[in-house]
């Protein structure tokens, strides 16, 4: 039996130094085969020739049993991946066919394919983010990159309103802004740096303090709220404009090493943030990033996810983190979520 193996390794290594091609090797090593069963048939127990390929056929039976099956297997899986590659494909030109309208350039449907592509947005959900209006509150440490990342994915119009200007301690984690841009407003230093990233956006930079002068207004001409602050007095003045709108309010915060970030959506039935948190804590009690400081990669994990929750409430993909808060330590690699529930008595949704 040695022997024939040996050969069948001799006739497949000859073969591949030769570049013959594997069809025809595996037909010579067939013919090897067929010859070694006529004698293993043909020849009486004993012989010399019957000893020296195997002495029994039913070994060689076995091994061309488990073989044909090793080949079957491996065809089926081909074609199975034929299949599959096949739906994909097909799936992909329905999709890129159903964004083919004007207001898609062939640019855009290149740059947005890996959305296109996901069977939970496709071309419709990101017609949806074309269609878009979102406000994000805080150009800092958390809006930073939910801003990038919304322009990066299509969202339409993009509304950035923050009344500070870049500063050099600023630029250890809020990586919208650039070296160059210390002193000027951050609202103009991200629109700079979103259009650059992706021009087909627009973004409506409003260099003032969110304010109970101009935030209904202002939440008035968007869909979706971001609030990236770092102050109860705006969190509580957003959450009660949002609610009183009926516009979903995402909402994120961070200290030292950990961040937490939850949908306020009572449109849909979640509470609100002052069912959470109906007072502001005391002095001291929940100090700023600058006092108690704030690793530098934080708030972009956390603003990313608060982008990621605004793709998910604008395409209705997926579970929208709605009546539940998301809270990530970064110092031990751990998440955790629990469940909100709305008060009766809260001022501004009971």
């Amino acid at each position: 039996m040695l022997l024939v193996l040996f050969l069948a390794g001799l006739i497949w290594a000859l073969g591949w130094l030769t570049k013959t091609p594997q069809r025809a090797r595996f037909i010579m090593i067939g013919v090897l085969f067929a010859v070694v069963m006529v004698l293993q048939f043909a020849l009486p127990d004993g012989h010399p020739l019957r000893e020296a390929t195997g002495q029994s056929p039913v070994l060689w039976l076995l091994l061309a049993a488990t073989i044909a099956v090793v080949l079957l297997y491996r065809r089926g899986l081909q074609a199975l991946r034929r299949a599959a590659n096949k739906r994909a494909n097909k799936r992909a030109d329905i999709e890129v066919e159903a964004v083919k309208t004007p207001t898609f350039s062939e640019t855009e449907l290149n740059r947005y394919a890996r959305h296109i592509v996901l069977h939970e947005l496709g071309g419709p959900g990101q017609k949806r983010l074309k269609q878009a209006r979102v406000l994000v509150i805080g150009a800092g440490g958390l809006g930073a990159p939910a801003l990038l990342y919304l322009a990066a994915c299509g969202v339409g119009t993009i509304g950035v309103i923050d009344d500070d200007e870049v500063e050099n301690a600023n630029l250890q984690r809020q990586v919208i802004h650039r070296d160059a841009d210390i002193g000027m407003p951050k609202v103009f230093s991200a629109q700079a740096a979103m259009l650059a990233q992706n021009p087909f956006v627009t973004v409506q930079p409003y260099h003032r303090r969110l304010s109970e002068e101009n935030a209904s207004d202002l939440f008035a001409d968007y869909d979706l709220i971001l609030d990236g602050t770092d102050n109860f007095e705006t969190r509580y003045l957003a959450n009660r404009v949002a609610v009183k709108q009926g516009k979903p309010l995402i909402s994120g915060a961070l200290s030292q090493w950990e961040g937490q970030l939850s949908v306020f959506d009572t449109a849909n039935g979640t509470p609100c943030y002052q069912c959470i948190f109906p007072k502001a804590p005391a002095d001291g009690l929940a100090p700023s990033c600058a006092e108690a400081g704030v690793v530098g990669p934080l708030p972009g994990v956390v603003g990313s996810m608060m982008a990621l929750e605004a793709i998910k409430v604008i395409t209705g993909a997926g579970a929208p983190l709605r009546g539940e808060m998301l809270i990530y330590d970064g110092l031990y690699g751990e998440s955790r979520k629990i469940g909100l529930q709305r008060r009766g008595d809260c001022p501004v949704c009971g």
